[in-house]
């Protein structure tokens, strides 16, 4: 993972010196001080994937590239073979899974997620982005936080809710948790 947060944090020093962009500036749009900001361009400090949607749409990219350092090429379909998305591990209890990185300016981002349990956690790690947010279990059981409410879902069941509430999520049990999400402005 360590690797994967600097080619991160390289590919946005690179897009904040192509569009001579002040750290301060980045900094704001994703709501933290410059020398937290500074960290993450030095692959020393994660950046959330709300964070990564919330800089690429300001500044007009995909959050693939910024991912992925892939720019999405198909403009009629694009179809991801199971298992087979460009994937991230953000943390060592996350890994996104994209299933709409090759089409060029999609609407909205769709992940298949993967959230290793953590026996006995309680704090939650709860984030923000604009807009809309639609997940759905496919495996295991989690609990979801939203604007200071808790809600357990289940292989099978699915949740709609407006993304600008706080929210974070906790696989249940011992088994990760694998769900659907979809996110769109």
């Amino acid at each position: 993972m360590d690797e994967q947060l600097k080619q991160i944090g390289e590919r946005l020093r690179g897009l904040r010196d192509v569009l001579d962009i002040p750290v301060s500036e980045m900094a704001e749009t994703i709501g933290i001080d410059s020398e937290k900001y500074e960290k993450i361009e030095k692959g020393e400090l994660d950046i959330t994937i709300s964070n990564l949607m919330k800089i690429a749409h300001k500044y007009g990219v995909s959050a693939e590239e910024l991912m992925f350092a892939e720019a999405p090429h198909m403009k009629s379909y694009f179809v991801v073979r199971k298992g087979q998305g460009m994937s991230v591990e953000r943390t060592k209890a996350y890994k996104y899974q994209s299933l709409v990185s090759g089409f060029v300016n999609h609407n909205a981002d769709v992940f298949i997620v993967t959230v290793e349990p953590k026996p006995g956690a309680r704090t939650i790690y709860k984030n923000t982005h604009p807009g809309q947010e639609f997940n759905m279990v496919l495996e295991g059981k989690m609990e979801l936080f939203i604007g200071g409410k808790t809600i357990i879902l289940e292989e099978g069941d699915s949740i709609y809710f407006d993304s600008s509430k706080p929210h974070g999520m906790l696989a249940v049990g011992d088994k990760p948790v694998k769900f659907l999400a979809f996110t769109v402005e």
